[in-house]
């Protein structure tokens, strides 16, 4: 394991590892059957939102319980879009712009709040959500929900949809995934772990905590409209059960057992977010809840990192393993041998009495 981790450092071989993802993610839809082309593209979608709730949770340290309004808005912004003639650059756009823009209005009020306050703000939005998207008939479709077929793959491509949705997701996925770990590792990034931490300390370097927990927030609102466009190019349907606030717990979920501050993590959320479910509905659809829930409480157990730290996790075991094989027994110290000075000093204190 240390080897690999020693290789693993050497930048050609990151780069090489990169190119061969890049080529099996390529070539991958064009030999997968079609319901797996789909799975992996639900992943992509879920990996962008599980990323926008690990900026603002994992790498700022504040509580949001809402990501999921932010990727329904998201996706109600695309269906209104499609549906009304509008370009589709400009439906992508307009998608994470709208949600930014709900996201800072949220932000502004309840970055000052902390602990439970801002907790709280953050479950009002999908619950006031679902009832306001039923309302809302002509934008929403209200209960019956809403439609958008514009991700169909273009007669030229020669591909069918489920290869086309997997290449659009990927694309955008990887953008996002790139931008933010370029962010998390910058100016901003710095700032922000500083402001987790202690935010004494953080507004005594001159880092304001209100204003990076704004912008944290506005930056996972912008990654859930994102994955709000993504789920509809994979979907093509929305309804108010999109926005229904278990599947931002299961979006919490997924960041904490993918691994919290860890772009790596996201990704893993986004295959727990998919895959778990398909798995224990094919176990027992009555025992999904329970079974997802023991498998929440022993990555917590055991892996309080994440998956993402289970190399970690293996090395220090590792580590362990073979201090106690070889049996090392720890160096002491021998003691020293009396000086001359402190073995004849009784002696010597004895003949001078003598004398």
């Amino acid at each position: 394991m240390a080897a690999v981790s020693d290789l693993l450092r050497n930048r050609w071989v990151r780069l090489g590892i990169l190119l061969v993802v890049a080529v099996l993610l390529l070539i991958a839809p064009l030999v997968l059957p079609v319901f797996w082309n789909q799975t992996l593209t639900r992943v992509g979608v879920y990996a962008v939102a599980v990323l926008g709730l690990n900026i603002i949770m994992g790498y700022t340290g504040q509580v949001s319980l809402g990501q999921i309004f932010f990727v329904g808005l998201g996706a109600y912004v695309t269906a209104w879009g499609v549906n009304n003639g509008w370009n589709i650059a400009l439906v992508f756009i307009a998608a994470f712009v709208v949600a930014g823009i709900a996201g800072l209005l949220v932000a502004l009020a309840a970055a000052r709040l902390g602990g439970l306050a801002i907790a709280m703000v953050t479950i009002a939005l999908p619950i006031v959500g679902v009832p306001l998207a039923k309302r809302l008939v002509d934008f929403t479709g209200g209960s019956q929900g809403t439609s958008a077929r514009f991700s169909g793959a273009p007669d030229w491509t020669g591909l069918d949809n489920d290869q086309w949705q997997f290449y659009i997701v990927m694309v955008i996925a990887v953008i996002a995934f790139v931008l933010a770990r370029n962010l998390v590792r910058g100016k901003f990034g710095r700032a922000m772990a500083i402001v987790k931490e202690n935010e004494a300390v953080a507004t005594s370097m001159g880092i304001s905590p209100y204003r990076y927990k704004v912008l944290a927030f506005t930056i996972a609102s912008i990654f859930g409209g994102v994955a709000g466009f993504l789920y509809m190019v994979a979907v093509q349907y929305t309804s108010p059960e999109t926005l229904h606030f278990g599947h931002s717990i299961s979006l919490v979920a997924a960041m904490v057992i993918g691994g919290a501050a860890s772009i790596v993590g996201s990704l893993l959320g986004g295959f727990y977010y998919v895959l778990v479910p398909q798995m224990t509905n094919a176990i027992d659809p009555n025992l999904t809840a329970i079974i997802q829930g023991i498998i929440l409480l022993a990555v917590l157990f055991v892996l309080p990192g994440g998956l993402v730290s289970l190399p970690r996790t293996f090395r220090r075991l590792r580590r362990h393993r073979e201090g106690t094989f070889t049996g090392a027994i720890p160096k002491t110290t021998p003691p020293s041998a009396p000086s001359e000075a402190a073995t004849e000093g009784p002696e010597k204190t004895e003949r001078q009495g003598q004398a």
